[in-house]
């Protein structure tokens, strides 16, 4: 008898192992379809319950059948479906046919009940959940049980306490619920039903409602285009004056409000017809539109106060009422940072005081003016500026005035999302000036600068050229030596600039852009070459003619 029961227990390890080792690459398979094909998933799960329970009761033994159902969670994946199909046929008999994932117990039909299952075996299924624990015992029938000590053995139920069989059915319920996708699982409530799922209602702005970035750039607006205005050429109807790539709009532009007086600064070319003129100062050579605070445009006429076409600057005067005046604030331009946001107001295409906004794209940069003097430290913006935008301001994220928008790189007369503007420490120099004095009043050298071309012809490649000096010129008083032949024929060098305090000058642009940081009666120390010795020379800035 103990023989018997030992090779009971080996034949149920063997019985264990070969369902483990079957069952999990099987579901795993069933797991890859069922990740790509939902519906060959079901039908496999539905088709093969009655074929795997055809196989499992005819080649296992009664004590085999009732281990393997009751200590392996191998076919409970097979099984659940028996068990809903079960269910609905049960129902089916009661006239009452609930849906196959029905949220109502199975114990409601089966509870309690010994199905015939195949014939000679019954099925006894005592749940308490969705998926059975089923169990199966041999029928009741004396002849079938005999008295046989070791039938009696194999008519108990083993394996529902025994620490292996918790352990086996802990390893292969995972691998179940692991493997078997969770949507084929209806959740239940446990305990109170009465469980309610928070409703999360995204927010939603009021009608009108700005974000935060919004509202501030349409206050930015708001505070400054009062200060924008446009000016109209009197002499000349709006056209394109297109030379090269940088397209230069003359007779239609805009203008900023620099001061409660009236005075207007705007760009050179876009009063630049009158000009050409050569108008006295108070002349009226544009008309000006201001907004008013109701929205509507009032027109002024504008008087020349002075003009720079080097810089390309320009200054009017209106005779306008002060509230209607409304002064820009003006931002440093030394401090600004490629990337930061800027905003551009104007007039393009006559739509008055359009707004767009863009980031700084490039500092630093040379703008050539309608004279060819470069414009040193232009500032580069992906703001749309069009045709009309000349004269108006750039503004910072703050909206201070950091530069006159001037010019665009074109090949088609619209905004290629390359523009420019003169920077606002340039403006702040130059405007008092033409304020004051109508011009500008430069200082630099009263002599003459070899222009790169000459020089490099003379093989001079680094510096500027001294070509000619005034006898009555301050360079002279200085001892500066000019260009000169000698009593052979040949070119005798003058002097060559290389820097001012320090500053180097490659050429004569870079010599006139440093000139442009200081003032008349400024003391400077030049660095030159005389032949092939290096000389220090100081001397002082004259107010540069011509």
């Amino acid at each position: 008898m103990k023989f018997a029961y030992l090779q009971l227990r080996h034949e149920r390890k063997d019985l264990l192992r070969r369902d483990l080792i079957l069952s999990i690459p099987l579901q795993l398979l069933l797991k890859s379809l069922s990740m790509q094909h939902d519906s060959i998933y079901t039908l496999i799960r539905y088709l093969s319950a009655p074929v795997f329970g055809f196989l499992l009761c005819s080649h296992s033994s009664p004590d085999q059948l009732h281990f393997r159902l009751s200590n392996c969670f191998f076919c409970s994946f097979f099984l659940s479906s028996i068990g809903e199909t079960m269910q609905a046929i049960v129902a089916c008999s009661s006239s009452a046919i609930p849906p196959l994932k029905s949220p109502k117990p199975i114990t409601t039909f089966i509870s309690g009940q010994n199905l015939p299952f195949l014939g000679r075996r019954k099925l006894c299924c005592d749940v308490v959940s969705r998926i059975p624990i089923p169990s199966t015992r041999w029928g009741d029938d004396k002849e079938d049980m005999g008295g046989d000590f070791l039938q009696k053995i194999m008519q108990k139920n083993f394996g529902l306490t025994t620490r292996r069989s918790f352990f086996a059915r802990m390893l292969m319920s995972a691998c179940y619920f692991y493997l078997l996708p969770s949507r084929y699982f209806p959740a239940y409530a446990l305990g109170d039903p009465s469980v309610t799922v928070e409703q999360v209602t995204p927010q939603v702005l009021p009608p009108g409602a700005l974000f935060p970035s919004e509202e501030r750039i349409v206050k930015l607006f708001e505070k400054n285009t009062y200060s924008v205005v446009n000016i109209f050429d009197v002499t000349l109807r709006p056209q394109l004056n297109i030379t090269g790539a940088v397209e230069v709009p003359e007779g239609n532009g805009s203008g900023v409000v620099w001061d409660e007086q009236g005075h207007i600064v705007t760009n050179y070319h876009v009063i630049g017809n009158s000009l050409s003129r050569n108008p006295s100062t108070g002349q009226i050579v544009a008309r000006v539109n201001i907004l008013a605070s109701e929205g509507v445009q009032k027109n002024f006429e504008g008087k020349l106060i002075g003009a720079d076409r080097a810089k390309d600057l320009a200054v009017l005067k209106v005779e306008a009422p002060k509230e209607l005046l409304r002064p820009i604030k003006v931002g440093p331009s030394s401090s600004l940072k490629v990337g930061q946001q800027c905003l551009a107001i104007g007039n393009p295409f006559g739509f008055d005081h359009t707004l767009t906004v863009g980031v700084i794209s490039g500092l630093n940069r040379d703008i050539n003016s309608r004279t060819g003097v470069t414009i040193g430290g232009g500032i580069q913006t992906d703001a749309a500026i069009n045709p009309g935008n000349s004269g108006g301001p750039l503004l910072d994220s703050k909206g201070n005035l950091i530069g006159i928008n001037t010019a665009i790189f074109t090949q088609t007369g619209t905004s290629a999302g390359v523009g420019f503007a003169i920077p606002s420490s340039t403006v702040v120099k130059i405007v008092p000036q033409l304020i004051q004095f109508g011009k500008v009043v430069r200082a630099g050298l009263n002599l003459e600068i070899a222009p790169d071309l000459i020089a490099n012809q003379l093989n001079v490649r680094n510096g500027a050229l001294i070509l000619q000096v005034p006898g009555d010129s301050l360079a002279a008083k200085a001892g500066l030596l000019p260009t000169t032949r000698g009593f052979a024929g040949n070119i005798v060098l003058g002097d060559i600039i290389l820097a001012v305090d320090d500053k180097p000058a490659r050429n004569r642009e870079e010599l006139y852009k440093i000139f442009d940081e200081y003032n008349v009666g400024d003391k400077v120390l030049l660095k030159i070459q005389r032949g092939n010795a290096n000389l220090e020379v100081p001397i002082v800035l004259e107010e540069k003619k011509g």
